[in-house]
């Protein structure tokens, strides 16, 4: 069975948010259109992610050398069992949905720490003597993206850093398909905002179609 992971990077609802809103129309016509699909819905606002601090070097260090994961300390356990987790669960799935705001000029924190918990040697890539090699060669994944002003063209596309950083990660991890999907010029335009959003939607109604 195909299992899309779906990721969420706000704190706001589609009520409130525009990539939120636009990710909800792709989502609920992707369950339409792939119904026997397994979704699973990561709001990483309400995830625990721990940081990759002196903990989970000591643990991971520890790992490397021979101990067993028993023998870490408790904190060491809980974070590095903790990564392991959501690490796993990142590549289990076969397609990947990141929706996220273009928050000065890149995205949440939140998304980065999730990305530094699933980049990790041995799961999405490998270290070879050619250099580092994805592992995720099989799978795809799309990015909705809200941005206030226009970044897909003009002198402000050269300041955009969260799809292309997503996209830079996607190519490491050897992801094969990698998309985008944005709604942008909402705060530019507020006149033209509402117009804005519902060709978003339409957008990712019909993407969800192919995707």
């Amino acid at each position: 069975m195909t299992k899309v992971l779906y990721i969420t990077a706000h704190p706001h609802d589609d009520t409130q948010s525009y990539s939120m809103a636009v990710g909800k129309a792709f989502l609920d016509t992707y369950k339409e259109v792939n119904h026997e699909h397994e979704i699973e819905i990561l709001d990483l606002y309400k995830e625990h992610i721990p940081e990759i601090d002196v903990d989970v070097f000591s643990g991971w260090g520890k790992l490397r050398s021979g101990t067993d994961f028993e023998e870490l300390s408790f904190d060491e356990k809980k974070k590095v069992g903790r990564l392991s987790e959501i690490s796993d669960q990142f590549v289990s799935a076969d397609k990947y949905v990141f929706v996220s705001p273009l928050w000065n000029f890149s995205f949440p924190p939140v998304l980065k720490a999730y990305i530094d918990a699933v980049s990790v040697a041995g799961k999405t890539f490998q270290y070879t003597e050619q250099g580092p090699v994805g592992l995720l060669t099989d799978k795809k994944a799309l990015h909705i993206q809200a941005r206030g002003g226009i970044y897909s063209e003009g002198p402000a596309a050269a300041m955009e850093m969260g799809h292309r950083y997503l996209d830079i990660i996607m190519q490491f991890y050897g992801v094969p398909s990698f998309e985008g999907l944005f709604v942008e010029g909402h705060n530019a335009m507020p006149d033209k905002a509402e117009q804005i959003k519902e060709d978003a939607i339409a957008r990712a109604k019909d993407f969800a179609h192919t995707f």
